[in-house]
């Protein structure tokens, strides 16, 4: 489940109301109408790109059908990140002098947020000259519409704030109550601080490397070498089988009663419809058929990229492997609904793609978990 790497993370539903995987061939052109998005459109032909097997089987892929809901970090944020102008110094420095500019720190993950008068919360943004003082981790994250630049500012410690209001916050709690513009720079600049704080030396010749490119390259002064941001496609998926029970597992380091989808890294040589399948059998001792892309998901923790799938499940009998899954079970909705509701199972935190994954199958929201 590549745990502590991915996220809170265990299919769609075979009733024609709740959309399927697999639909009959094409005979005509598909209506240009957007369906209604209680789960997803149903009657969507495969793409067969593969000979079915025990391992490979027929693969589906189409676009993400959350876009009325947005998944959680996903939503436009309205900043263009502007990548043209990271290595203009002189345009930089212009931009952190300007008196629109804002900024805000960010360290080990987490930021100080505000609750604005009206309720809403906000990032505790400064002009640039109320900032503290730091030169070298000067993250730029882009202009919105309005002209204004954004920074962040990598420390060892938040700064302290005189009227006590603001509060520090990690991203899990906070991508749910900012706004998308929040949001999106917030996850931007941890996942910047997460590789900075990690990647200090090069992966060359061992020499300790400098910040370029406004905090999105790291330069090698001995050798030369330009080192980027890394980022880790994992693969997060709901499994269903025959009789539209839902794949959950729970993690041998969580907690009773936290159960999710399975997840994991894809490995080098290997696409993404490999990694769900190997995942799964590795995990759960379950074979999967036909595989769906749903959405993706940005998950800094430290550096994923979440790639959600839905997958059919071609065998039931569970063997979990003991090293990343502690247990796994199928759950029918009434079940899984009964397990909500007396609390013999938890569902995964709004933020995350799984929740999102399940409620694709469940027909409905998942209950409110809180941030504890």
């Amino acid at each position: 489940m590549g745990p502590d790497r991915a996220p809170d993370t265990a299919g769609p539903d075979r009733h024609a109301a709740r959309g399927t995987l697999e639909g009959p061939p094409r005979t005509a052109e598909p209506s240009r109408t957007r369906p209604t998005p209680a789960v997803r459109p149903p009657d969507r032909p495969p793409t067969h790109t593969a000979t079915p097997g025990k391992m490979e089987a027929h693969v589906t892929t189409w676009t993400d059908h959350t876009a009325e809901r947005p998944i959680s970090l996903t939503a436009p944020s309205g900043v263009d990140r502007a990548a043209h102008h990271r290595l203009d110094e002189a345009w930089l420095a212009a931009a952190w002098s300007h008196p629109s500019t804002r900024v805000f720190v960010v360290s080990g993950g987490q930021v100080l947020i505000d609750e604005t008068p009206d309720g809403r919360t906000e990032l505790l943004m400064t002009p640039s000259f109320e900032a503290p003082l730091t030169e070298a981790h000067r993250y730029f994250l882009g202009i919105d519409d309005d002209g204004v630049s954004y920074f962040a500012l990598q420390k060892d410690s938040l700064p302290g704030r005189m009227d006590q209001s603001a509060r520090a916050a990690g991203l899990r709690e906070a991508g749910l109550l900012l706004s998308p513009r929040d949001a999106g720079l917030m996850t931007h600049a941890v996942g910047l601080e997460n590789w900075q704080r990690t990647h200090r030396f090069c992966s060359r010749c061992g020499e300790r490397t400098v910040i370029a490119a406004a905090g999105h390259i790291r330069r090698c002064p001995a050798c030369g070498a330009e080192h980027y941001p890394r980022t880790d496609p994992a693969v997060i998926m709901a499994v269903t089988d025959e009789s539209d029970r839902i794949l959950l597992g729970r993690q041998v380091h969580w907690p009773e009663g936290r159960f999710s989808t399975l997840a994991g890294f894809v490995e080098p040589g290997e696409s993404i419809e490999q990694s769900v399948r190997r995942e799964v059998f590795e995990e759960a001792g379950i074979t999967v058929g036909p595989v769906e892309y749903v959405a993706s998901q940005p998950w800094p923790f430290p550096s994923s990229l979440m790639l959600g799938f839905m997958a059919r499940a071609t065998t039931t009998d569970i063997t979990v492997d003991g090293d990343e899954i502690h247990e796994a079970r199928w759950f029918s909705r009434d079940e899984l609904r009964a397990a909500f509701e007396s609390g013999e199972v938890l569902p995964p935190y709004g933020i995350s793609i799984a929740a999102r994954l399940i409620e694709l199958w469940y027909g409905e929201p998942l209950p409110t978990r809180s941030f504890v």
